[in-house]
């Protein structure tokens, strides 16, 4: 009962949210790098931190005394990702507000306290990465929270079946904000997009949670649960930089871009063979006893090789 009001909650949330969107003006104009060529509401990933408010309300003490620094981090990345949804803002200001962020993130793990300083420095810059990796894959109808659903959804499973990491609902109130983002957001003419606000809000959560998985289990696999997004951001900008190309520009490169906007497949099912690979890639993971190192080669080179077969006779057909 209580998930289904939670969901009614949220319902009501995207749609107070699109009159205002709708009223400020907040909406994505397509361009010549877009994947999508009709001006649509942008921001509705607002319902991510406003999901861990309802969290919280519904979990006073829960949020007091483990979760406040998540919190605070979330709600201070989705803020300033929705002020730059709205209006660019400079480089500097969004670094340091995401590097606060990340430290409070650091801080809800334990990761201070588990890991030696010199590996402080790698976590930065890794869960960085993974987040701008997150925006970067935002860029098709559905892609961002099939992805995520799939994550949660085998974190959720962890969590329950292999070993409790942390509070049920933490997992389950992004899964729930998931599905009713999905009912607006994975269709053919998208009602809203996630914005900046969505793609980070969500993001950190999915990491944050990764974290502290891998932190309570010591297990570096979990890092795999992003296996799809990490290989192809890593092998894009791997190109851009062989290509002498700005690797901070607006691009059309990435593989489901490609499939997007030259072969003018379904963003749907774009977005869908993306999660199904993930997902397939999950529950091997999940059950699998081979060292990390065998792990990867065992994800990465299948996966990777279709990837750049694939990327390679797109770009040969269309002489990109």
């Amino acid at each position: 009962m209580e998930y289904i009001m939670i969901i009614i909650v949220l319902f009501i949330v995207m749609l107070l949210y699109f009159k205002i969107a709708d009223k400020y003006n907040i909406i994505d104009k397509p361009n010549h790098r877009s994947a999508h060529t009709q001006i649509t509401l942008r921001g509705g990933g607002i319902i991510f931190p406003v999901a861990f408010i309802i969290f919280g309300l519904f979990n006073p003490s829960l949020v007091i005394e483990e979760y406040w620094s998540f919190g605070l981090g979330l709600l201070a990345i989705c803020t300033i990702s929705f002020i730059d949804d709205i209006r660019t803002l400079s480089n500097k200001i969004r670094l340091s507000v995401h590097l606060i962020s990340v430290i409070l993130l650091l801080y809800f793990t334990g990761a201070f306290a588990l890991m030696p300083f010199w590996v402080w420095p790698i976590l930065f810059v890794v869960i960085i990465g993974t987040l701008n990796a997150y925006n970067f894959m935002d860029g098709i109808n559905g892609m961002t929270g099939i992805y995520s659903l799939v994550t949660l959804g085998s974190l959720a499973y962890i969590n329950r079946e292999i070993i409790q990491f942390t509070d049920h609902d933490f997992i389950y109130y992004p899964i729930l904000a998931c599905f009713v983002f999905l009912f607006f957001n994975f269709r053919k003419k998208a009602k809203c997009f996630a914005g900046d606000v969505g793609s980070m809000g969500i993001g950190f959560w999915v990491i944050g949670l990764i974290t502290l998985l891998i932190m309570r289990t010591g297990e570096y696999k979990y890092i795999l649960l992003l296996a799809i997004y990490g290989m192809e951001v890593v092998l894009t900008i791997i190109e851009r930089i062989f290509l002498k190309e700005n690797i901070f520009e607006a691009h059309r490169r990435h593989l489901y871009q490609l499939f997007a906007n030259e072969e003018k497949v379904s963003h749907l099912v774009i977005s869908s063979v993306y999660a199904i690979v993930q997902l397939f890639i999950n529950i091997f993971l999940i059950h699998s006893h081979f060292p990390i190192w065998a792990i990867v080669l065992i994800v990465f080179i299948p996966a990777g090789g279709v990837y750049l077969g694939l990327k390679l006779s797109l770009k040969k057909k269309y002489s990109l």
